[in-house]
């Protein structure tokens, strides 16, 4: 005997009830998430695309290893960079200020600061030629109503707001996973290429898996991460103006802060994996392997996977430089302001953090005049890549260091395992910076 057919209202009761289930898990999931997510998400901007892009064309499935074997190292780094913030309420380059050489703050300052504009630079010609795509008659004009919307977001809106549109550009990402699911028609061997590493001795096959390192590992998301956890700390206990030094840490902050660290990086670099696979099932198929532009992904994209596939992929790259773009000027401003002691907090007015603010709007400003000296826009987002890559081992080397370091950490010192993992990133990027030099050598 049939079963009489559901009513209108019988449906309405069910998906009510679905929602009153998953809504107040979605709010404590919503809370959870912070620094760790934004942080992990920022790190996919329109440099990492274009990297995971050119790997994907270049390698094929070859290149999917590096996202699930970088996993480790990247959550050592951060899990390192949170515990300093929330530990001392203090960046790294305050911490270095009180507890280290002035020459290694200002080496790693001036490394960050130079990595950072150069990356906006290059992530801004990136997004200019994504929206040309997509609206093509603007032109230049592109590029600085994408600094001024970004400037206007970070310098008028108040910390609570600047937080939960980073959060919701941040899942935009997923942009990328239904892309992939759109064109990836060999699981199998995507899932084979994932876990079964593939090494090439080959000069080219180094240099791209070092973009891949230093765009996974980038020193940027290192110091914002802990510039944020402090920010965080500092306003849930009301005091913005703290000097850097160890505190109580509470073991559930601990774990929650451990935790937004995972899911970040684990979401970073899912979504590379999609990138890459996407761009190996369509241009490494097709014998797109030379890639010159934003164009040369999209447009191949368009005919061969679909126009969906194309509007998705397109749409990721605006999203993502749009969440790119104020962490890498947000990150250079909390650097220099620490160096010298200036008022930093995004919750703070512009009248109340006047430097803070006019780095923020200085590094956008040279990043955008960058744009304008005809650099392909492709090749800066590769070799912004490797210039984070150059930079990596020193800071790194400082980052674990403070995070054996009592007076910064207290008694939350790095595990064994996480030095572990540390110093064999460390050594990683050394060795890959050290070869980087040998192999642009002329005629080697």
């Amino acid at each position: 005997m049939l079963e009489p057919r559901k009513s209108r209202e019988d449906h309405t009761v069910i998906y009510y009830n679905v929602l009153k289930y998953i809504m107040p898990k979605f709010k404590k999931f919503w809370k959870l998430i912070g620094p760790g997510l934004i942080t992990g998400a920022s790190d996919d901007d329109p440099s990492s695309i274009a990297t995971y892009s050119i790997a994907g064309a270049k390698l094929g499935n070859a290149g999917l290893w590096t996202m699930l074997y970088t996993l480790p190292l990247m959550v050592a780094v951060q899990e390192m960079s949170a515990r300093i913030g929330i530990s001392s309420r203090c960046g790294l380059a305050g911490n270095l200020k009180r507890y280290y050489s002035k020459k290694l703050l200002f080496s790693i300052a001036i490394l960050i600061l130079a990595s950072n504009i150069f990356n906006i630079g290059a992530d801004v010609a990136g997004m200019a030629a994504a929206i040309d795509l997509l609206i093509p008659r603007f032109g230049s004009l592109t590029k600085v109503l994408i600094i001024g919307g970004i400037l206007f977001t970070t310098v008028v809106l108040s910390y609570r707001k600047i937080v939960s549109i980073f959060k919701w550009l941040a899942f935009s990402l997923f942009a990328y996973v239904i892309a992939g699911f759109f064109s990836i028609d060999n699981w199998s061997g995507v899932l084979y290429h994932l876990v079964a590493p593939v090494l090439q001795f080959d000069k080219h096959f180094f240099i791209l898996h070092f973009a891949i390192l230093g765009t996974t590992i980038s020193p940027y998301i290192a110091f914002w991460q802990a510039s944020e956890e402090a920010e965080e700390k500092k306003l849930k206990a009301g005091k913005t103006n703290l000097v850097c030094e160890y505190r109580t840490v509470t073991r559930h902050e601990l774990i929650n802060a451990s935790a937004d660290t995972r899911i970040g990086m684990a979401f970073s670099n899912l979504i590379g994996f999609f990138i890459i696979a996407l761009t190996s099932s369509v241009l490494f198929r097709a014998g797109v392997t030379n890639i010159e532009s934003i164009a040369d992904v999209a447009g191949t994209l368009k005919p061969l996977a679909g126009q969906y596939a194309y509007l998705l992929f397109t749409l990721g790259i605006v999203s993502s430089g749009l969440l790119a773009i104020p962490i890498l000027a947000g990150s250079s401003a909390y650097v220099i302001s620490e160096v010298f002691d200036w008022p930093a907090s995004l919750d703070k007015p512009f009248s109340k953090a006047r430097k803070f603010y006019l780095v923020i709007i200085a590094s956008a400003a040279v990043g955008l005049a960058i744009t304008y000296l005809g650099i392909n826009p492709v090749k800066a987002l590769f070799y912004t890549a490797i210039l984070h890559g150059l930079s990596a081992p020193v800071l790194l080397a400082a980052i674990i260091h403070m995070a054996n370091n009592p007076k910064i950490v207290g008694p939350n010192m790095n595990s064994f395992l996480s030095n572990i993992i540390g110093y064999v990133t460390m050594l990683l990027m050394t060795a890959g910076a050290i070869f980087f030099f040998i192999t642009i050598r002329p005629n080697a």
